[in-house]
């Protein structure tokens, strides 16, 4: 039985909320059981100067945990001059997963950066992030269409992600913190509405994973990811 008397292919209670932000373009608290991403998405008119001229747009993203996300407070990554190698490595997920769906020509020479803030974890923040980014993003340029700025959404696709792993022998969808911390493998998957592949994260924690360990797991994936596409449709609806 999972801590959170889960079936083992049941995910978390999961939430959009969006239009959090009063000064954002876009913006979205989104609620993975009790790990909650507060995530908004800010339009720039300018671009990295290694883009500029070249007729299209970027997406990219920061990712940051407050300090008492966690059951311990944290020190805030300011404090010490510099971000984690964790933090650097998932927002570059975030971005580099943005950035797959976006038709980055239709969106111009402008940036827009999506900030996804862990107010409160308890597992899978990264999967939250990406999930909630794409609703963030959504609004963002929605918010640029309905003022003249874009003739149409340039989103090619949905976009959400999904954490999956083998605890005490059994493949299990969207762990918790609780059995995040126990699991053998830990397998993070960020795909696309259609079911495309945008990202595939997994890691052996203590011994490693079969070929049929590894296609369970997908087979989760796959069905976790359908539900949140089909809960960002109605969000956005």
């Amino acid at each position: 039985m999972r801590p959170s008397r889960r079936l083992p292919d049941e995910m978390r209670a999961v939430s959009f909320e969006r239009g959090v932000l009063r000064h954002a373009e876009g913006s979205c608290l989104v609620k993975f059981g009790e790990t909650h991403v507060l995530v908004a998405a800010t339009l720039e008119e300018r671009l990295p100067p290694w883009l500029k001229g070249q007729g299209r747009g970027w997406v990219t993203a920061e990712y940051g945990m407050l300090p008492r996300a966690t059951h311990d407070r944290t020190r805030r990554e300011a404090s010490t001059g510099k971000q984690s190698g964790r933090t650097q490595e998932i927002q570059r997920l975030i971005g580099r997963s943005l950035r797959a769906v976006v038709d980055l020509e239709k969106l111009g020479e402008r940036q827009i950066t999506v900030d996804c803030d862990v107010i409160q974890a308890d597992g899978g923040t990264r999967t939250a992030a990406v999930t909630g980014a794409w609703i963030a993003l959504h609004d963002c340029l929605s918010w640029m269409k309905s003022r003249g700025m874009l003739p149409a959404i340039p989103l090619r696709d949905h976009l959400a992600a999904v954490s999956c792993g083998i605890v005490d022998g059994e493949p299990r969808l969207d762990l918790d913190y609780a059995e995040d911390s126990d699991a053998h493998t830990d397998v993070n998957f960020v795909m696309t509405g259609a079911g495309g592949f945008v990202e595939i994260q997994g890691t052996a924690e203590k011994t490693p994973f079969s070929q049929a360990e590894f296609d369970a797991m997908l087979g989760l994936a796959r069905t976790g990811v359908a539900k949140l596409v089909d809960l960002q449709k109605l969000a956005v609806a």
